[in-house]
C-alpha cells in the first residue's frame, strides 16, 4: 500500500463556477488526508476565492497569459512545491504537460480526453451524459485517489462550504439597508443578468419583466450585480425596471467582498454564471435559468446550497415575447419559493 502523500495538489482552474464546484472535493481530500497540505494550481481571478476556501493550504497561480514562458514558469513552480499527487479534475494539454514535466509521481485525472496519456491514474467518468451533479464527479475521482491509497472515505455534501463571521454580515447587511435607504420589512432580491461569457441567459427585457412581475404587491428590494464589463447590462435594465425599487452594484472591490454582499441576499436570480456558484457555496436562495442543452441541465451544473435554497427554471427562448405566458410562470414559481422557504 503506497504512503499517503504528503503534499497534495487539487486542480480545476478554469471558470469560476467550476472552481466552486471543485469546493466538496478540497473539502472531502483534506478530511481523507489530514496530515496532507493541500495545494491548488489556479489563475489570477480566482485566487481570491481559493483563499477563502478552509481546505486549502497553499496556492500557486498559474501564469496562464504568459503562453510558453508562463508554461515554463507554472511547471517550476509546480516541480519547487515537492508536489506528490495531483488530482486534476479537468484536464487540459497545456497543465497535463506541466504536471508530467514537473516529475509529480501520481498523476490523477479523468480518462476522457486526449491528454489523460499524460496521467498514470485515470477514471472513466463520461461527465458530457449529464447524469449526476458536477461537484459529485469531481468527488468520485477524489474517491478513486482515496481507494488507491487505501483510504475508504464516504462523503456527505453539507452546506454552507462558504461562511463569513456572522457578525460581520450583520453589520453588513445593517449598512447595506441604511446607506441605501431600504426599508426594513423589504427582502434583498440579488439580479445578474450578465454571463460573463458561461452560459446563455434572459434576455435584459425577460429580466425586466421579471422583476416587475415579481414587484407587484411584493416588499421587495432589487440588487441588479454587475460584474466587471458587465455594468451595461445593468444600466440597461435598470432603465426598464425604474418603477421599482432598486439599484446597480458593481463589484468593483473584487471577487471576495462581494460573496460577502451575497451573505446579505434573500434571494439571487441569475443564468448558470460563476457568481450563481458563489452564492451556491453560501448556502444563498437561489433561482437559477438553465438552458435546454444535454451539457448545461440543471442536474449537471447544480448549485452547492441545500435543496430547499436551491430552485432551477427553464430557459425561455431570447424571442418569447414580453407580457409572456413563461414569465408570469416563473414570477409564479419564485413567489412561492420565496414566500413559503425564505419569508
Amino acid at each position: 500500500m503506497p504512503a499517503a502523500p504528503k503534499n497534495i495538489l487539487i486542480i480545476r482552474n478554469d471558470k469560476l463556477g467550476d472552481f466552486m464546484l471543485a469546493w466538496p472535493t478540497f473539502q472531502m481530500v483534506k478530511q481523507a488526508f489530514p496530515e496532507s497540505a493541500i495545494y491548488t494550481l489556479v489563475p489570477e481571478y480566482t485566487k481570491p476565492m481559493a483563499e477563502l476556501c478552509p481546505w486549502i493550504d497553499e496556492i500557486i497561480v498559474d501564469d496562464q497569459c504568459e503562453g510558453i514562458p508562463g508554461l515554463i514558469k507554472t511547471t517550476s513552480k509546480l516541480r519547487a512545491a515537492n508536489i506528490d499527487a495531483v488530482l486534476n479534475l479537468h484536464s487540459t494539454p497545456r497543465v497535463a504537460l506541466a504536471l508530467f514535466f514537473a516529475g509529480i509521481r501520481h498523476r490523477f485525472a479523468p480518462a476522457s480526453r486526449i491528454d489523460q496519456v499524460m496521467y498514470n491514474h485515470t477514471l472513466k467518468q463520461r461527465r458530457s451524459r449529464s447524469e449526476k451533479p458536477e461537484h459529485e464527479y469531481n468527488t468520485d475521482l477524489a474517491a478513486f485517489m482515496d481507494n488507491y491509497y487505501g483510504i475508504d472515505y464516504s462523503y456527505s455534501l453539507k452546506p454552507p462550504l462558504l461562511k463569513f463571521p456572522e457578525k460581520e454580515i450583520l453589520k453588513i447587511r445593517e449598512n447595506f439597508y441604511a446607506n441605501n435607504n431600504i426599508e426594513p420589512n423589504k427582502k434583498l432580491v440579488f439580479v445578474h443578468a450578465g454571463s460573463g461569457g458561461s452560459a446563455t441567459n434572459l434576455s435584459i427585457e425577460q429580466y425586466a419583466e421579471l422583476v416587475t412581475l415579481l414587484s407587484e404587491n411584493n416588499p421587495l428590494f432589487f440588487v441588479l450585480t454587475a460584474g466587471p464589463g458587465e455594468e451595461n447590462i445593468a444600466k440597461r435594465l435598470s432603465e426598464l425596471i425604474k418603477h421599482c425599487d432598486h439599484i446597480i452594484h458593481s463589484s468593483d472591490k473584487g471577487i471576495a467582498e462581494f460573496a460577502k454582499l451575497l451573505s446579505i441576499a434573500n434571494l439571487f436570480i441569475s443564468g448558470s454564471t460563476g457568481t450563481l456558484h458563489v452564492a451556491g457555496a453560501l448556502d444563498t436562495p437561489t433561482a437559477a435559468f438553465y438552458p435546454k442543452r444535454k451539457s448545461a441541465t440543471s442536474l449537471r451544473w447544480q448549485t452547492l446550497n441545500s435543496n430547499n435554497n436551491r430552485l432551477s427554471l427553464p430557459l425561455a427562448s431570447a424571442s418569447t415575447p414580453t407580457n409572456s405566458d413563461t414569465a408570469k410562470y416563473h414570477r409564479q414559481i419564485i413567489n412561492k419559493y420565496l414566500n413559503n422557504n425564505h419569508g
